[in-house]
């Protein structure tokens, strides 16, 4: 198998094509607000995944779990997550404890991702629309958002339906994640008709083909392919399994699973983010926020770049942390101050009383 080069560090043939624009047109100066948790945090206030797992109360939503439990080096009950299927048990139980699910399940090796972390950029992006409509979060079926690649397991979309009753959209380049969310969502009433799963048909794509621009989307998010190639995504996974064990591993699956186009794609995080920014301008006055999660901290200037020479209004980079992951949402808006206020006055007005 040919593995794509890694041109992480390489500039994209978007950000090229934006330079040379940029020696011909002046881009609009984006004014950059650095949001960052207060100290000594770690997951978002609103998160309901703070302090330990309740074990035995997991158990008895999911008794295969119990199967799963090993002794931490304090002789404390916790979960094998080196164990993919230990792993995926627990989701099953955390998302059925909290968000109103009576069936998940995912398909052999494809991505069962932390549930702590998920909510927590749903709540982030909940408060960057709370910020943009007088301090309120809209709620509420009328609140659209988009979630790029969402993935086998649906993880989003459940999240942000059971917290704050938006309606989502949800695509995806692979058929079989596509028919996986959406008997996810066929299975529990608590997403029936609330939840539009539609299949990205050219994967080179992430926008378009998806939504249209007569569609109203309030905002999108995306956790995009992180690696820049397969063999970089199996040396992370040897890392995180070496530092749950405690010790060396030289072979070992990805303990959160995940399939070639959940992981890495040519070019890594920052193409692909580029390439989002370069469709977002295309779609500037039919979606409000655009978002990314940035894993990498070194991705960052160069995504900044992009969306200043892109002409994005207005950027926002909210800094992450879960455990010892250190990880950012970067959002950006094209609208107007003027087509802001229009924005709010006709979609969020009303929801934000619900």
């Amino acid at each position: 198998m040919n593995t794509p080069p890694d041109n992480d560090n390489k500039p994209s043939s978007f950000a090229q094509a934006l330079r040379n624009k940029a020696k011909e047109v002046a881009p609009i100066q984006s004014k950059i607000k650095e949001i960052k948790p207060k100290k000594g945090s770690k997951l978002h206030k609103r998160n309901k995944h703070h302090g330990r797992y309740d074990l035995k109360q997991l158990v008895k939503i999911n008794p295969t779990l119990s199967k799963h439990i090993i002794k931490s080096v304090k002789n404390e009950d916790t979960i094998d997550f080196s164990n993919p299927l230990a792993v995926r048990l627990l989701n099953e139980a955390l998302l059925k404890q909290h968000y109103e699910l009576n069936f998940w399940d995912i398909p052999e090796n494809y991505l069962c991702p932390p549930i702590p972390g998920r909510a927590d950029y749903m709540h982030y992006i909940a408060d960057v629309l709370a910020a943009s409509n007088f301090g309120e979060i809209p709620k509420g079926p009328k609140i659209t958002c988009l979630d790029v690649g969402i993935g086998a397991n649906c993880v989003y979309p459940i999240i942000g339906v059971s917290t704050y009753g938006w309606s989502f959209i949800g695509s995806d380049i692979d058929p079989i994640a596509i028919e996986s969310a959406k008997k996810i969502v066929e299975e529990n009433t608590s997403l029936k008709g609330k939840v539009d799963i539609r299949l990205q048909e050219n994967p080179k794509d992430i926008l378009y083909g998806v939504i249209d621009h007569e569609e109203k989307v309030d905002v999108i998010i995306c956790n995009p392919p992180f690696h820049a190639s397969q063999e970089a995504a199996l040396e992370g996974s040897l890392r995180k399994v070496s530092n749950l064990q405690k010790k060396e591993v030289k072979e070992a699956s990805l303990n959160f699973g995940g399939i070639g186009s959940e992981l890495w794609c040519e070019g890594g995080e920052r193409r692909f983010v580029g390439d989002m920014i370069r469709e977002s301008k295309k779609f500037g006055r039919s979606c409000y926020w655009f978002s990314s999660i940035v894993s990498k901290q070194s991705n960052l200037k160069a995504i900044q770049e992009y969306l200043h020479i892109a002409g994005a209004a207005e950027v926002k980079v909210i800094a992450m942390s879960q455990g010892n992951k250190a990880s950012r949402i970067v959002a950006w808006t094209f609208l107007t101050d003027t087509q802001k206020a229009q924005w709010q006055k006709e979609r969020w007005a009303e929801s934000s009383k619900e």
